[in-house]
């Protein structure tokens, strides 16, 4: 440096940098620490909504029958009469179940699981 105080610049930049990292080193220790260990991804999952569909079954049909389709239209669906229908999470299969009446509602009451590993989310 040409600067006559150039020894003195020299040593203003290095304390400055000082102070920026002892600042920097100040705000970082008020920071708290991360908790130490896993969260528990469990009781988070369980918190989350789902939706929950009972699929009485689908049918196939072209648009020209789609449009043909009125008010006493019958269309057959690929399930027969009195079989269990597929429970569905988010629109996945997880299980089979019958349709039954829950006081003023329709309900539906499980026949089995088989898409869905519940045990991983027991609290």
């Amino acid at each position: 440096m040409n600067n006559p105080n150039g020894a003195n610049d020299s040593m203003l930049d290095d304390m400055s940098e000082e102070m920026i990292i002892d600042q920097v080193s100040q705000d970082l220790s008020d920071v708290p620490a991360p908790r130490a260990g896993r969260r528990d991804l469990p009781a988070m999952m369980r918190k989350i909504p789902v939706t929950l569909t009972l699929e009485v079954g689908s049918a196939r049909l072209s648009l020209q029958d789609l449009m043909q389709i009125g008010p006493d239209s019958v269309v057959e669906l690929d399930m027969l009469a009195g079989e269990p229908l597929t429970i569905k999470v988010n629109g996945t299969a997880i299980g089979r179940a019958e349709v039954v009446v829950a006081g003023e509602n329709y309900g539906l009451k499980v026949i089995d699981l088989d898409g869905l590993n519940l045990d991983m989310m027991a609290p």
